[in-house]
C-alpha cells in the first residue's frame, strides 16, 4: 500500500471539518449584526417610593433613556429592544419617542415579566432574524461608556460565545452565613482572595444561540445571564470594566450619577 492510500489517523478528517466550521462561524460573526436589550421591568424599591428605577430622572432625563442612549452610541449595536414593565410598555414608547435618540438605530418597547430572567427571555423572542450577537444592559447602568460596550462586541465577534466586563475589587471579601434575623452578627466562613474576584457589570455580550440554549435550561435562581450560560459548561470571558458602569440602586447611587453626569459636561463643553 502506498502512503497516499493509507488511512488517515482517527479523527483527523472530522476534526479537520470541526475545525473548518469553527473557522466558518467566526466569520460570521464578524460580520454579525448586534441587538441589545433592555430589560426595565423593575420597580426598583430600594430607591424609595415613585417612579420605576428604570424612569427616575438623572439630570432631567430618565435613566432608561441615558441606557438606550449608551446602547446606540455603539455603531454596531443596530437595534434596541426595551423591556417594560407588563402594563407599561405605551408610557415607555411614548417616553422614548419623546426624546433625541440615534437616528441609525431601530427602537423596539415589550412587555417584560414579573422577574428579569422572564423579561429578558421576551425581549429575545421579540428579536427578528438577523442579529446573531445579543447585548443583555441593566437599565440602571445608565452611564456605561461606549468603549466599553464595542469591547464587549469585538470580543464576541472575535470567538467568545459570552462576554462580561468586569472591574477588580477594591474592598476584601468575606462569605458568611447569613443570619437568621437581619442586622444580628453573621459567623465568616471563608476570606476568598481578593486578587481572583471581579464584579461584574453589563452590558454583557452573548453568541445569540448560546444564550438562547442558556434561557431554555437554566435552572435555579441566577443573577444574571453569563450565570445561566455557565451553567451549560460554555466558557464565559471578563474584559475590563468601567468605574462609570456602576449600577443605580439606591439613592447616593443617583448623586455620584449626577455628578458624572456635571463631569462630562464640563470634559465636553456643554
Amino acid at each position: 500500500m502506498s502512503d497516499d492510500s493509507r488511512p488517515s489517523p482517527a479523527g483527523t478528517g472530522s476534526q479537520a471539518a470541526q475545525e473548518a466550521r469553527t473557522e466558518a462561524h467566526a466569520d460570521t460573526r464578524t460580520q454579525a449584526r448586534t441587538a441589545a436589550v433592555i430589560p426595565a421591568a423593575g420597580k426598583g424599591v430600594r430607591l424609595g417610593p415613585g417612579a420605576p428605577k428604570a424612569l427616575r430622572a438623572l439630570n432631567g432625563t430618565p435613566m432608561l433613556v441615558h441606557a438606550v442612549r449608551a446602547m446606540a452610541a455603539s455603531r454596531a449595536v443596530s437595534l434596541v429592544v426595551v423591556v417594560a414593565p407588563p402594563d407599561g410598555s405605551a408610557e415607555v414608547k411614548s417616553l422614548l419617542d419623546a426624546h433625541a435618540l440615534p437616528e441609525r438605530t431601530d427602537f423596539l418597547v415589550v412587555p417584560g415579566g414579573q422577574s428579569r430572567q422572564e423579561s429578558v427571555r421576551l425581549g429575545l423572542d421579540a428579536l427578528p432574524p438577523g442579529y446573531d450577537i445579543v447585548l443583555v444592559h441593566d437599565a440602571a447602568r445608565p452611564l456605561v461608556p461606549v468603549d466599553t460596550v464595542d469591547q464587549v462586541i469585538d470580543t464576541v465577534r472575535g470567538g467568545a460565545p459570552a462576554v462580561v466586563p468586569a472591574v477588580p475589587l477594591a474592598d476584601t471579601v468575606k462569605e458568611v452565613e447569613p443570619a437568621a434575623v437581619a442586622g444580628e452578627a453573621e459567623a465568616v466562613v471563608a476570606t476568598p482572595v481578593r486578587a481572583r474576584l471581579r464584579a461584574v457589570q453589563t452590558p454583557q455580550g452573548f453568541d445569540r444561540e448560546t444564550l438562547l440554549r442558556a434561557h431554555e435550561s437554566a435552572t435555579g435562581e441566577v443573577t444574571d445571564d453569563a450565570g445561566m450560560v455557565e451553567q451549560l459548561g460554555v466558557p464565559v470571558v471578563v474584559v475590563p470594566g468601567h468605574e462609570e458602569a456602576f449600577k443605580v440602586t439606591r439613592p447616593l447611587d443617583l448623586v455620584l450619577a449626577e455628578a458624572v453626569l456635571a463631569r462630562r459636561r464640563l470634559n465636553d463643553g456643554f
